[in-house]
């Protein structure tokens, strides 16, 4: 129930939404070509693009609250004043969103909302039929349809008539009411299908799997000129697929009348030849033999047709020349040359055969249209092929230099990183490296430090190795163009080690960790929480030295992690912060994160600091 009110909900008020915007576009688009003689239209259709724009989200958003995912479409931005405006004008997504809202939404939302509506009222009509019936002044169809049929097969009891009219009509609405569903999901689904395929930007910028971007860009990203292509969404497909239907749709209305007026052919049988050929237009598209091979047979069909209709313009009618010329347009943007070429020479094989089967009585002009035909075919395919063939090379030369604007890029950046590397280096790693030796050999320059000293320099001896340890695989990681080497990483387990090798300093810690055994936890929600256990703590010494230090790590449920570091108030006013103070509690907030953790940071009411954290495991 819950998804046929959904269903609902979106099919019923699309159709009084289209009608408004068909109306409110169509006559602002009728007024601004008529005021364009006075330059009044230039100001007007640009308000009329941004109401079609308008429209257009409106239909996302719809989409979105039915459930389907629409990605969101980006518009060139405009500028200040009516020169700004008019930028409106160069959009193609807007003129698409104007396309749409005027000539695709209402016919797709009419169909939609009568099936609707029809299957609905129908369903609940044939359930209620044995209620309502009763008032019927008329005789029951059913039982006319029997008198039809035969008269010996209707009762004569009124009571059984009764019964026979109204179960036909409950198993009717049974079966409606039973397929409604269905019928339902299948009508929103293809109004959010054609809607998110034309407004939304899954088809931005590709034709004939190539990406488009405006004249001039390279489209690199991170560069500005993919920053200035990027705010546009233009979707090339779409435009393709409403222009073979509206090409399609054009020429069967005009095809079909004068076919069947001027040839004298049967309206039945001219429009089953008419649309088998219009279709073959939107069939090439997406699928270019079939599509061309049904092209050659409704025009075999149409010449046989109109073979004796004593018109000069034959074996091929100006429509019917016009829908083969379209649909080897379509053929020749969108396939390889040798398709393209395949259906002329169908088609030339085609006249040929008509103009010979027609000796020794051909009828006047019927050679001249043959010859006309097969030069405007050929030109149109030979122009479609020469400009697939610029649209690729233009897509190969863009798509080149993306791969050159791509390397440059991660070539500064390893430049960078390698540099960044070099002063690590040679700053921090070697001032580490002069701490470890000192603290090594401290026993050995001075034999008269006792031994509570003498464990003092071994625990830095040993946090500096470890520093150092981390400092060689930061550098690694730097230096690597690939990700990080696969190397051990601190976790959970290593937090007591923290914990202990801190103490060393002198600092006073209350810690409350994990009993044993210890969860098994994903290995970057680990790693966050030793990090932000060691950057709190590296903070509390550096900014509260001798203050007392609580640290806190426990399970809330069996898949979350909390994770607390409190220091209480320093015995003393802590010192001016140095450069770059802060960027340790940014850190935490974006280890923690990045792994879909919560943080608070901040001082308590006692003067201290606190860092919670709350990480999934």
């Amino acid at each position: 129930m819950r998804q046929l009110a959904r269903h609902y909900a979106y099919v019923l008020p699309g159709l009084p939404i289209a009608l408004f915007s068909l109306s409110l576009l169509l006559s602002l688009t009728a007024a601004s070509i008529v005021t364009s003689v006075i330059w009044l239209g230039a100001l007007l259709m640009p308000i009329t693009l941004l109401l079609a724009s308008g429209f257009a989200e409106l239909s996302r958003n719809r989409l979105r609250l039915w459930g389907a995912a629409v990605e969101p479409v980006r518009y060139r931005p405009t500028g200040p004043g009516p020169l700004g405006l008019l930028r409106v004008l160069l959009d193609p997504r807007r003129w698409l969103d104007l396309v749409f809202e005027t000539l695709i939404s209402f016919p797709l939302r009419l169909v939609t909302f009568l099936v609707t509506v029809v299957w609905t009222v129908g369903a609940a009509a044939g359930l209620t039929y044995f209620f309502w019936s009763l008032f019927l002044p008329e005789e029951r169809s059913v039982i006319r349809l029997l008198h039809l049929a035969g008269p010996d097969l209707v009762p004569q009891s009124p009571a059984a008539q009764y019964l026979i009219d109204a179960g036909a009509y409950f198993l009717l609405g049974a079966v409606l009411a039973l397929s409604l569903p269905t019928v339902l999901r299948a009508a929103a689904g293809l109004d959010g299908l054609l809607t998110t395929a034309l407004l939304g930007d899954g088809g931005r910028g590709e034709l004939f799997g190539h990406r488009l971007t405006r004249p001039g860009t390279s489209g690199t990203p991170g560069s500005d000129a993919e920053s200035e292509a990027s705010t546009a969404s233009f979707s090339a497909r779409a435009w393709a697929w409403i222009g073979s239907v509206f090409a399609a749709v054009v020429l069967l209305a005009v095809a079909w009348p004068l076919t069947a007026a001027l040839y004298s052919v049967p309206v039945a049988l001219a429009m089953v030849l008419v649309l088998a050929h219009s279709a073959a237009v939107v069939l090439t598209l997406r699928w270019v033999w079939p599509g061309l091979a049904l092209s050659v047979g409704a025009s075999a069909g149409i010449m046989l047709m109109t073979a004796d209709s004593g018109v000069a313009v034959w074996p091929w009618p100006v429509t019917a020349l016009i829908t083969q010329c379209a649909v080897l347009a379509v053929a020749a943007l969108t396939r390889p040359w040798y398709c393209a070429a395949s259906g002329w020479c169908a088609g030339a094989l085609l006249t040929l055969a008509a103009l010979l089967l027609s000796l020794p009585e051909m009828p006047d002009g019927a050679l001249a249209t043959g010859i006309v035909t097969a030069s405007v075919s050929a030109a149109v395919v030979i122009v479609g092929t020469l400009a697939r063939m610029w649209i690729l090379n233009a897509g190969r030369l863009e798509a080149a230099e993306r791969t050159s604007a791509e390397q440059d890029r991660r070539r500064k950046e390893l430049e960078e990183r390698n540099r960044i590397a070099r002063e690590l280096h040679d700053v921090v790693a070697h001032s580490m490296s002069v701490i470890s030796v000192q603290a090594a050999t401290a026993r050995y320059r001075n034999p008269g430090i006792d031994a509570a000293a003498q464990r003092e320099f071994e625990e830095i001896a040993v946090s500096s190795r470890e520093a150092l340890s981390e400092m060689r695989m930061l550098l690694s990681v730097l230096r690597a163009e690939d990700d990080a080497p696969t190397a051990p990483e601190p976790g959970l387990v290593q937090i007591d080690s923290l914990v202990e090798s801190t103490r060393a300093s002198g600092t006073a810690i209350r810690y409350t960790g994990l009993r044993e055994p210890v969860p098994t936890v994903n290995p970057a929600a680990g790693l966050a929480a030793y990090r932000a256990v060691q950057e709190a703590l590296s903070n509390a010494l550096r900014h509260a030295s001798g203050a007392a230090v609580d640290v806190e790590v426990e399970l809330e449920g069996p898949h979350r992690l909390r994770v607390e570091v409190i220091n209480e108030a320093p015995p003393r006013p802590p010192k001016e912060p140095a450069p770059g103070a802060g960027l340790g509690l940014s850190g935490i907030r974006e280890r923690i994160g990045a792994v879909g953790g919560t943080v608070e940071l901040g001082p308590t009411p006692q003067g201290g600091f606190a860092m919670r954290a709350t990480l999934p495991l």
